[in-house]
């Protein structure tokens, strides 16, 4: 299922004002839709695309990119290897999960200075900022970030492209809304917050309208965060950190508090390490 994200039209002004200068790297946590919102611009705005999968390509792949000498034939492989042509200035590929393979991340200098065809990245953000110690950064990137679904995009894969629009001019026009329209709206919104604003969960409940379900995916997800902060802390530390966030949001905390947590678990200073490695995945 294929849902409409306000960064779609960030991505255009990217592709109508770069002209290829740049190649685009959208950053962003786990399961908010990088992967599908870049094929999904790449199949609408280009005349081909191919796309590499990092977490999935074969070692003929991955291989490409340690001798990037020869664009002429990495090109030429990886149009005989992924059955696409490539049209120059009318066809992007697509690095995604680029976290696997740090050296296409390091060769967008050269491929953005060939200026052949346009190169868009994905990768989660704790995974990119972990696997940059042996490769040069590339300046010539335009790094965006895709955030779960705003309330307005849940209303877009509702079918609803009126509320947001009119909710707004009655604000700016400080116009008072009746009572049962404010109860409407307020279940509405309400509904968002049950769901919640990953694509995954948004899919489940518009196939099924079953709550239950989307709550066995957003604990799927919840799994896979865990998951990556034991590969980054495997201390445990970061993930107890992460395991408090709820409780202290429920009691309207602005601040963080791990004070406690030090203390109970006597383990000092390494609690900043950890607490700072939570940035990334914000």
């Amino acid at each position: 299922m294929i849902f409409k994200r306000k960064l779609y039209q960030t991505l255009l002004d990217w592709k109508i004002n770069r002209e290829g200068k740049t190649a685009i790297l959208i950053e962003g946590p786990r399961r908010v839709g990088k992967s599908t919102l870049a094929e999904t611009f790449a199949r609408n705005e280009y005349d081909s695309y191919i796309k590499i999968d990092f977490s999935i390509a074969p070692k003929e792949v991955l291989s490409l990119f340690e001798d990037i000498s020869d664009l002429n034939y990495v090109f030429m492989r990886l149009q005989f290897i992924y059955h696409v042509e490539l049209f120059p200035r009318k066809s992007v590929i697509i690095f995604d999960e680029v976290q696997k393979q740090p050296l296409a991340r390091q060769a967008i200098k050269h491929l953005v200075k060939d200026r052949r065809y346009d190169y868009i990245e994905t990768g989660s953000l704790i995974s990119i900022k972990k696997n940059v110690k042996d490769i040069v950064i590339p300046s010539e990137e335009t790094r965006v970030t895709l955030h779960p679904m705003d309330y307005e995009e849940f209303r877009w894969a509702l079918e609803d492209t009126a509320t947001i629009p009119l909710v707004r001019k009655a604000f700016e026009e400080r116009m008072s809304l009746t009572d049962p329209v404010n109860r409407r709206l307020m279940r509405d919104f309400r509904l968002y917050l049950l769901v919640g604003a990953m694509p995954q969960a948004v899919e489940e409940y518009l196939e099924t309208t079953n709550l239950s379900r989307v709550d066995i995916v957003k604990r799927e997800i919840l799994e896979l965060y865990h998951a990556d902060l034991k590969k980054i802390d495997p201390t445990g530390r970061t993930s107890m950190i992460f395991n408090t966030i709820p409780a202290q949001l429920n009691i309207m905390q602005c601040v963080i508090r791990y004070l406690r947590l030090m203390k109970k678990h006597a383990l000092g200073n390494p609690w900043d390490i950890s607490v700072n490695s939570l940035i990334p995945a914000r």
